[in-house]
Formats: structure tokens, sequence, C-alpha cells
């Protein structure tokens, strides 16, 4: 079933306040283009292609996953502040530059209760914002947007320990493998031995994700450094290597994830190579580099916090709605 006029009205309140949170601590709105000619390179999302006429020849493009790469080339080219330390705010005193986005995003073969292939984002960047600073400015926008008191912040590390009885940054992948079997969760045929980071993402969705966000949203933080994805990382007291990556949740439901971005070109030339050389493991085609990011990254990305919000199943929560298709116009079968 789409979304009745009553929920559509209630999606134009949501669009409002978010523009009205944003606007308030003095971002930026800014537009990229959805078509471009590269895309961010994931092991587990795949962008949709559209070969472009360009004179007598064909073009390569993508339909953007997210707006990411668009936005911090933006900040790259001089959206920038001057003077902003660490914590987002400069010595003087004032706010790093914050740009956000609410825009369109797709990706291809994703469907289901909490998925359809074209969905709404909202995601912002601020300058001079850390990793502490971006996690506060998502328990902000969490408790402006839901009204259900301060984010909970819980350790990815602890959230293991409370519902898997498992250190998820020790453990071997036949120790999560051998934990999966004794809890009951069923795993997929192609789910490697060795591969710890599907387990952990299996155990994550099966017994960990279920639990938070009741009654106040969860911040999860600290991820595995192997899935950093665009995010620094660090180590810990114990010398455990940590992702400084953040997620948002709420009543159950993964709505937001955050990085304190990654600045290293090299490195993320590192990460686009591991990434392709997983996907083609998984049987599926290996991207391009991004190079317009990598070249944006070489020119000096500006320290910064950013993260992407799902902006429909944030309605989902606001309303109690099990399906996406509640939320939205017109779903993928009816687009």
């Amino acid at each position: 079933m789409d979304a009745s006029l009553s929920t559509l009205r209630r999606r134009a309140q949501l669009l409002h306040r978010l523009r009205a949170f944003f606007d308030g601590r003095g971002f930026i709105e800014v537009s990229t283009p959805l078509l471009s000619a590269e895309t961010t390179v994931d092991r587990h999302i795949d962008p949709v292609a559209v070969d472009w006429p360009e004179g007598h020849a064909m073009r390569r493009m993508f339909l953007q996953t997210s707006p990411e790469a668009a936005m911090k080339r933006l900040l790259a080219d001089g959206l920038r502040d001057s003077g902003v330390s660490g914590s987002g705010i400069s010595d003087s005193g004032a706010v790093g530059l914050g740009i956000y986005q609410i825009c369109p995003a797709v990706r291809r073969g994703e469907r289901g209760p909490r998925h359809n292939p074209e969905f709404t984002i909202c995601e912002w960047y601020r300058t001079g914002d850390d990793y502490a600073a971006g996690i506060a400015l998502l328990s902000e926008l969490a408790q402006a947007m839901l009204g259900r008191g301060p984010a909970e912040r819980l350790s990815y590390q602890e959230a293991f320990a409370r519902h898997v009885g498992i250190d998820p940054h020790r453990a071997t992948g036949a120790e999560l493998a051998a934990t999966a079997r004794r809890l009951g969760v069923v795993a997929p045929e192609s789910l490697a031995p060795d591969d710890r980071d599907g387990w952990l993402e299996l155990l994550l969705a099966e017994r960990v994700e279920p639990h938070l966000g009741h009654p106040a949203p969860t911040i999860l933080y600290d991820y595995p450094a192997s899935q950093a994805m665009l995010a620094q990382t660090r180590r810990d007291a114990d010398g455990v290597e940590l992702a400084e990556r953040f997620e948002l949740y709420a009543g159950g439901v993964e709505l937001a994830n955050g990085y304190h971005e990654l600045l290293d070109a090299a490195e993320l030339r590192r990460r686009t190579a591991r990434a392709n050389e997983q996907r083609r493991t998984d049987g599926k085609q290996p991207l391009p580099e991004p190079t317009r990011l990598l070249a944006a990254m070489d020119a000096g990305l500006p320290p910064c916090s950013g993260c992407a919000l799902g902006v429909d199943r944030l309605l989902m929560v606001t309303l109690g709605a099990e399906r996406i298709d509640q939320v939205i116009p017109l779903p993928i079968e009816r687009a």
C-alpha cells in the first residue's frame, strides 16, 4: 500500500523539521548531481550504471548511492571555514562550516520491508567536527526528530557482549560461526567460514539490532576497523584498531550511519582496492576508482565528520509503519 494523503502531509512536515534543524545551526543546503561519472566503492552497495551518450561514444555513469563524494568535493574545493579546531569550534569561537542535502539515492537490488531501490537520504558534513562532535550532533538530531530523550551511547563491543556474549574485535571467524549456531542463527550458504565481517554483520542484524533503540534511541559506535568504509581508525588502550564510525537506531531500526571522515587519499585507494577484491570474491563486478574524490582528498579535504540519515525509515519509526511502501508515494513496482 502506498503512502496515504495524511502520511504525505506528515512526510512534508518531517522534511520541514529536518531543514529547520540544520538551518538553525547555520548549515548550508546544497544540491549535487544524482548522475555522476563515478561512485564510491563498497562491497555491499551496488550502484545503477547508466550509459550516457557523449559524441559518438557511450560514457559509463552512475546514479548516486549517496551524495557523499560530491559533497566532500565541495568541501575540498573551498567551502571551508578557516581556523577551525577538532571540536567544530574555532579558536575565535566560530563554528565550522556545515553543509547538508536532502535528495534521492538509488541502490541496485535493495528491496524489502525497509528497502526501496530509490529512497530519500539526508546527508550532512561539518568541518572541524571530530568523532565526539559528530556523535553529539547526531544525538541532538535524534532528540529533535524523535522526541524520545537523549540517545544512549553504546560501543559495538559492549553491544555484542550484552546480546551475543562474545568480543567482536577478537573472535575468529570460526568462533563467530560457532556462536551463530549456538544462538540458532541460520547463515546463508554463501557465507564463508573465514568471513569475519560477514558473521559479524549476520549476528548484528539477528541478535543485536532488535534490542537497540528501546525506548530511547541508541548510537552504536567504535566499529571494527575492517568496517571503516570511509571512516578514520584509531587504536584503543589495548591496541585494538577501531573504526570511528557511528550508527543511530530507534525501535530496532538502523536510521543513520556516520563517520569521523577519512582524509588520507592513499588509504582510500587501498580500501577501494580491497572492496573491489571482495566484490570479485562475491561474484560482483568491480567498480572504477573514484578518481575525482581522490583528487579532491589529495588537494586537501578539511577535517570533518559526516552522517547519512534514511528519511523514509525515520518516518517509518515516527509513524510505526512496518513497510517502507507505507511512507513513500510510489514504490519501485509503481514508479
